[in-house]
């Protein structure tokens, strides 16, 4: 397909997700995340592996932002590391934090690359997990308005796209029932359904903020929903 086949405003990015490249998972004040504990639990990742430094996207953001020019995309998805912005998921505010993905925004855009926001690509603070159970809580769900608040309040005036939660069934299926990604949970159904509707109201409240305090950006959600298409193209199999 060449690129003349595209319609018009066609946007060409890359993503990113915050624990998959930041590292530095110790500094500037960043707590632990959901995914810190589970990666250094022994027996849950091939080889032992973790985030501490993977791409180091953190201390190489700016070469990697050239790198992004110079593959000519124009769009780039990362995500937001709540334990960077509030460590212990629900308390202080960190400002280091903030200013680190407040620096990264203002060179994306001098690059002119557009910034699009996800809230919430599964690091949940530990400590949100430890005390409340994390997403089986509604308590979780209230600190995920407050943590959007703070993000959108403070960057909306230059990210103009946000995402609220990243792929909700692998929150949900892979992280509580199956327990192959982090908190590594096996939940019975009841529970799961629970985290689901607590994952949706936490979309909610993602939108909320950016509807309250995104000087009028977009807002959606990244979703991973399974379709099936029937092996045979007859009437009982498509209604099955």
């Amino acid at each position: 397909m060449s690129a003349e086949t595209f319609p018009d405003g066609f946007v060409f990015g890359t993503a990113t997700a915050s624990y998959q490249v930041e590292g530095a998972v110790a500094e500037d004040g960043r707590g632990e995340s959901i995914w810190d504990r589970f990666s250094h639990t022994p027996g849950k990742i091939r080889g032992g592996h973790t985030g501490d430094t993977a791409c180091d996207h953190y201390h190489r953001f700016e070469e990697d932002i050239r790198l992004m020019k110079e593959l000519g995309v124009t769009a780039y998805r990362f995500s937001i590391a709540w334990p960077r912005i509030v460590p212990d998921g629900d308390g202080a505010v960190n400002q280091k934090g903030l200013d680190w993905y407040s620096r990264l925004v203002d060179r994306l855009l001098e690059s002119g690359i557009q910034p699009f926001a996800t809230m919430y690509h599964w690091d949940l603070p530990q400590s949100l997990e430890d005390r409340h159970g994390g997403w089986r809580s509604r308590k979780t769900v209230e600190a995920f308005g407050r943590y959007a608040d703070v993000i959108v309040r403070h960057l909306g005036d230059r990210i103009r796209h946000w995402m609220t939660l990243n792929e909700m069934p692998c929150i949900i299926y892979l992280g509580h029932k199956e327990g192959r990604h982090a908190p590594g949970a096996k939940e019975p159904q009841s529970v799961l359904s629970r985290i689901q509707h607590h994952c949706l109201l936490a979309h909610g409240q993602g939108v909320r903020a950016v509807r309250e305090f995104g000087r009028g950006g977009q807002v959606g959600v990244v979703h991973n929903p399974a379709i099936y298409v029937p092996l045979f193209e007859s009437a009982d199999h498509i209604e099955a």
